[in-house]
Protein backbone atom coordinates (compact mmCIF):
# COMPACT_ATOMS: atom_id res chain seq x y z
CA UNK A 1 0.00 0.00 0.00
CA UNK A 2 1.54 4.06 -1.11
CA UNK A 3 2.42 5.62 1.98
CA UNK A 4 -0.29 8.32 1.00
CA UNK A 5 -3.35 5.69 1.34
CA UNK A 6 -1.52 4.69 4.49
CA UNK A 7 -2.22 8.36 6.05
CA UNK A 8 -4.92 8.68 4.61
CA UNK A 9 -6.68 5.57 5.44
CA UNK A 10 -5.27 5.84 8.85
CA UNK A 11 -6.96 9.51 8.98
CA UNK A 12 -10.48 8.20 8.13
CA UNK A 13 -10.61 5.65 10.37
CA UNK A 14 -9.66 7.35 13.59
CA UNK A 15 -12.52 9.67 12.55
CA UNK A 16 -15.97 7.20 12.10
CA UNK A 17 -17.11 7.82 15.33
CA UNK A 18 -17.36 11.87 15.76
CA UNK A 19 -20.26 12.62 17.94
CA UNK A 20 -20.54 16.46 16.39
CA UNK A 21 -18.35 16.23 13.12
CA UNK A 22 -19.86 19.92 12.59
CA UNK A 23 -18.02 21.16 15.45
CA UNK A 24 -15.00 18.63 14.68
CA UNK A 25 -14.22 19.89 11.38
CA UNK A 26 -14.39 23.43 12.32
CA UNK A 27 -12.04 23.10 15.35
CA UNK A 28 -9.33 21.25 12.49
CA UNK A 29 -8.87 24.66 10.75
CA UNK A 30 -8.37 26.92 14.28
CA UNK A 31 -5.43 24.09 15.15
CA UNK A 32 -3.62 24.33 11.91
CA UNK A 33 -3.91 27.84 12.02
CA UNK A 34 -3.79 28.32 15.19
CA UNK A 35 -0.05 26.02 15.42
CA UNK A 36 0.98 27.73 12.49
CA UNK A 37 0.41 30.79 14.27
CA UNK A 38 2.54 30.18 16.97
CA UNK A 39 5.33 28.88 15.38
CA UNK A 40 5.61 32.09 13.38
CA UNK A 41 5.60 33.97 16.13
CA UNK A 42 8.43 32.27 17.41
CA UNK A 43 12.15 34.41 17.52
CA UNK A 44 14.38 33.18 14.53
CA UNK A 45 18.09 33.50 14.41
CA UNK A 46 19.31 36.91 12.25
CA UNK A 47 20.08 34.43 9.28
CA UNK A 48 16.64 33.88 9.10
CA UNK A 49 15.96 37.77 7.95
CA UNK A 50 18.88 37.61 6.25
CA UNK A 51 17.99 35.18 4.00
CA UNK A 52 14.19 36.62 3.77
CA UNK A 53 11.90 38.76 6.13
CA UNK A 54 9.60 35.89 5.47
CA UNK A 55 11.45 33.09 6.64
CA UNK A 56 10.56 31.85 9.98
CA UNK A 57 9.22 28.70 11.85
CA UNK A 58 6.15 29.29 10.95
CA UNK A 59 7.05 29.75 7.17
CA UNK A 60 9.86 26.70 7.53
CA UNK A 61 6.94 24.46 8.83
CA UNK A 62 4.72 25.13 6.05
CA UNK A 63 7.62 24.21 3.23
CA UNK A 64 8.63 21.44 4.91
CA UNK A 65 4.37 20.39 4.83
CA UNK A 66 4.46 21.28 1.30
CA UNK A 67 7.58 19.02 0.81
CA UNK A 68 5.87 16.52 2.65
CA UNK A 69 3.22 16.61 0.70
CA UNK A 70 5.09 15.80 -2.71
CA UNK A 71 6.99 13.29 -1.63
CA UNK A 72 3.02 11.51 -0.61
CA UNK A 73 1.61 12.49 -3.78
CA UNK A 74 1.90 15.23 -6.57
CA UNK A 75 -1.53 15.71 -7.40
CA UNK A 76 -2.35 16.38 -3.47
CA UNK A 77 0.29 18.54 -3.33
CA UNK A 78 -0.62 20.29 -5.99
CA UNK A 79 -3.63 20.83 -4.61
CA UNK A 80 -2.81 21.84 -1.01
CA UNK A 81 -0.38 24.81 -2.02
CA UNK A 82 -3.50 27.07 -2.35
CA UNK A 83 -4.11 25.92 1.50
CA UNK A 84 -0.16 26.68 2.64
CA UNK A 85 -0.12 29.53 0.58
CA UNK A 86 -3.45 30.56 2.52
CA UNK A 87 -2.29 29.91 5.96
CA UNK A 88 0.85 32.18 5.00
CA UNK A 89 -1.03 34.65 3.82
CA UNK A 90 -2.95 34.86 7.19
CA UNK A 91 -0.10 34.56 8.94
CA UNK A 92 1.80 37.53 7.70
CA UNK A 93 -1.84 39.78 7.51
CA UNK A 94 -2.09 38.62 11.30
CA UNK A 95 1.41 39.96 12.44
CA UNK A 96 1.01 43.03 10.66
CA UNK A 97 -2.27 43.50 12.06
CA UNK A 98 -2.91 45.30 15.06
CA UNK A 99 -3.87 42.12 16.25
CA UNK A 100 -1.86 40.35 19.20
CA UNK A 101 -0.53 37.60 17.07
CA UNK A 102 0.42 35.10 19.98
CA UNK A 103 -3.26 35.73 21.66
CA UNK A 104 -4.78 35.12 18.03
CA UNK A 105 -3.04 32.28 18.04
CA UNK A 106 -2.86 30.68 21.11
CA UNK A 107 -6.67 31.93 21.26
CA UNK A 108 -7.17 29.62 18.35
CA UNK A 109 -5.30 26.46 19.39
CA UNK A 110 -6.99 25.89 22.70
CA UNK A 111 -11.07 26.79 20.96
CA UNK A 112 -9.78 23.95 18.29
CA UNK A 113 -8.90 21.61 21.33
CA UNK A 114 -11.88 22.26 22.66
CA UNK A 115 -13.52 21.15 19.41
CA UNK A 116 -11.78 18.72 18.77
CA UNK A 117 -12.72 16.91 22.43
CA UNK A 118 -16.73 17.99 21.82
CA UNK A 119 -16.13 16.87 18.58
CA UNK A 120 -15.08 13.23 19.90
CA UNK A 121 -16.76 13.04 23.00
CA UNK A 122 -16.58 9.44 24.45
CA UNK A 123 -14.34 6.69 25.41
CA UNK A 124 -11.17 7.28 24.34
CA UNK A 125 -11.77 11.27 23.23
CA UNK A 126 -8.51 12.53 25.00
CA UNK A 127 -6.40 9.98 23.01
CA UNK A 128 -8.34 10.91 20.01
CA UNK A 129 -7.75 14.97 20.68
CA UNK A 130 -4.03 13.46 21.14
CA UNK A 131 -4.11 11.90 17.99
CA UNK A 132 -5.53 14.83 15.69
CA UNK A 133 -2.69 16.81 17.53
CA UNK A 134 -0.16 14.34 15.53
CA UNK A 135 -1.70 14.16 12.18
CA UNK A 136 -2.83 17.92 11.98
CA UNK A 137 -1.59 18.42 8.72
CA UNK A 138 -3.12 14.91 7.56
CA UNK A 139 -6.57 16.39 7.87
CA UNK A 140 -6.23 18.76 5.23
CA UNK A 141 -4.95 16.40 2.52
CA UNK A 142 -7.59 13.94 3.70
CA UNK A 143 -10.30 16.46 3.15
CA UNK A 144 -8.91 16.93 -0.47
CA UNK A 145 -8.17 13.05 -1.35
CA UNK A 146 -12.29 13.10 -0.64
CA UNK A 147 -13.09 15.79 -3.19
CA UNK A 148 -10.40 13.60 -5.33
CA UNK A 149 -12.21 10.74 -5.02
CA UNK A 150 -15.64 12.45 -5.30
CA UNK A 151 -14.39 13.59 -8.95
CA UNK A 152 -12.58 10.63 -9.93
CA UNK A 153 -8.88 12.41 -9.95
CA UNK A 154 -6.36 10.11 -9.24
CA UNK A 155 -3.90 10.66 -6.76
Amino acid sequence: MPDNDNWLQRYEASHQGLMNPVVYWAAVPMIVVGTVGLLWYLPVPAEFFEISPLLNWGSAFLMATAIYYFVISVPLAIGMLPFLLGLAAIQVWLSESAWPQLGVATGLLVAGAVGLWLGRRGPGSLRGVLEDFQLMMIGPVWLLSVMYRRLRIPY
